[in-house]
């Protein structure tokens, strides 16, 4: 019990304090609309670097990760994070691109390329995505908050769902960035604090590595298609992802950028170990846990519990409520600002001319009511998992080869735009059907249907290109 009261002082301190994040940056940074949403776009290096990592790293990359390594996946369970680091490095080269646009979201720059219907549909593909999102990181944030303290699930739900609203609402990307920088660290400090303490427990990792089978201690198990398909599916999410694509946004400068691309994918490679050594210590010592497989998703809060002291299981309580929190919030704001930024503007046409304390005014409500509505979804135990996976393919297929590509071929004509959204959105929709639940052929729905996507943008702009067809306008403001 007095592990439990010390880890329920330090997660309260930790939700106290990004409460007094919010509350302080939104009085003293927030001046104009362009601070709240990309926080003056004078953000530095290692800011968006701890904040791009943030966002990668929710509760999947974390008690996700140790339940793969306790279950089939094994040592191999490192790709689901060291994945993510490797796609970051190729999108180092996007990276000053989309700072370069100058935009606020990636509907802006689809619009601006290829037309109001492939921006407007861009931007409905976006919201319901970021809902989906939103409401999974809320439930699994309340979760971790119940299974803590004992209070009941749909308490701690709301919870969770208060302290998002209010920091991400009142405080805007810069308290976003802030708090993303401080989760971030609390979740790499807190693992890698835990991590020797219940190596130890558990009679050092030569006591560890005798008691698994010699398959459970391979880095390739899982095979290097399903490696390299991962790889390929986070470079997808990565650069079509909403909240990926406002911190490049937030930087001061192209240069910086770019660093923060490779400074996020040292950070989250440096991150990836932590929970995969503590997921096969829980399944070398599962008889004395009383873990079976059933349990998986609580592998590395036991055996953390049994071995670590009670202040060190405070800090990984923190920080698994910090990874998913820092996933929501940036979905939230992100949701907030497509709203006003791509589809109320397209309604009420005055609003791009409305003050900025207007303007304010109506992002921070949207943050409220989009909140609200996510946590009532939260709250209808809609699968988590399967929440996740359609909320990521939605986003990132149909959008994919129109945002990123739109960015490169500066000759694109229009139709290409529209063409590929609709043909890449399709294709993952039939390729999540396909797969069941699992990869169709090892192939992922997100992955195919980005492909899809992209040969629907190539033919098009060939036989555009020996059509005559103009090019559609710049994706740059100065071109």
């Amino acid at each position: 019990m007095s592990v439990n009261v010390i880890s329920l002082i330090i997660v309260a301190a930790y939700l106290i304090g990004m409460l007094v994040i919010g509350l302080v940056v939104g009085k003293l940074k927030i001046k104009d609309s362009e601070d709240y949403m990309v926080a003056g776009r004078r953000m530095g290096l290692f800011m968006v670097a701890f904040s791009l990592s943030a966002n990668n790293i929710g509760g999947g990359s974390t008690t996700g990760v140790a339940a793969k390594a306790f279950g089939a996946w094994g040592m191999s369970a490192i790709w689901y994070v060291l994945a993510a680091s490797v796609a970051m490095i190729p999108l180092a080269y996007f990276a000053p691109k989309i700072r370069r646009t100058m935009s606020l979201t990636i509907p802006e720059v689809v619009t601006r390329r290829f037309g109001a219907v492939s921006g407007t549909f861009t931007a409905v593909l976006n919201v319901l995505a970021l809902f989906c999102l939103t409401s999974s990181q809320i439930m699994a944030s309340g979760s971790v908050v119940s299974v803590l303290t004992g209070i009941p699930l749909n308490v701690c739900v709301f919870i969770a769902a208060a302290v998002t609203i209010i920091y991400t609402t009142v405080g805007g990307m810069i308290a976003d960035q802030i708090s993303d920088t401080v989760q971030f660290l609390i979740i790499l400090i807190g693992l890698a604090i835990a991590t020797p303490f219940v190596v130890k427990g558990c009679g050092g990792w030569s006591a560890i590595s005798a008691a698994l089978p010699a398959t459970q201690l391979s880095f390739t198990h899982i095979g290097w298609v399903t490696i390299i398909g991962y790889i390929f599916n986070y470079f997808c999410t990565f650069l079509s992802g909403p909240e990926m694509v406002s911190r490049f946004e937030s930087c001061k400068d192209e240069k910086t950028a770019v660093g923060a691309s490779f400074l996020s994918a040292i950070l989250m490679a440096a991150m990836a170990i932590f929970p995969t050594i503590l997921g096969l210590a829980a399944l070398a010592m599962k008889d004395e846990l009383g873990l079976t497989p059933d349990k998986a998703n609580t592998a590395m809060m036991a055996v953390t519990n049994h071995h670590a002291p009670a202040v060190i299981t405070g800090i990984v309580s923190a920080s698994i409520i910090a990874a998913t929190m820092s996933s929501a919030d940036s979905n939230l704001l992100c949701m907030s600002t497509i709203l006003m930024n791509d589809i109320f503007s397209k309604i009420d046409p005055n609003l791009k001319k409305a003050p900025d304390r207007k303007v304010i005014f109506y992002t921070r409500l949207c943050n409220v009511v989009c909140a609200v509505v996510a946590t009532l979804i939260a709250l209808g135990n809609v699968n988590i998992v399967t929440m996740n996976t359609f909320a990521f393919a939605i986003r990132c297929a149909g959008p994919f080869a129109a945002y990123g590509l739109g960015m490169v071929v500066k000759k694109a004509v229009r139709a290409s735009g529209i063409a590929s959204i609709i043909t890449g959105t399709i294709g993952v929709v039939i390729w999540q059907v396909l797969s069941g639940g699992n990869f169709y052929l090892g192939i992922l729905p997100v992955v195919f249907g980005c492909g899809v996507g992209t040969l629907t943008f190539v033919l098009v702009n060939l036989i555009g290109w020996k059509m005559g067809a103009a090019p559609a306008p710049s994706a740059y403001p100065e071109d």
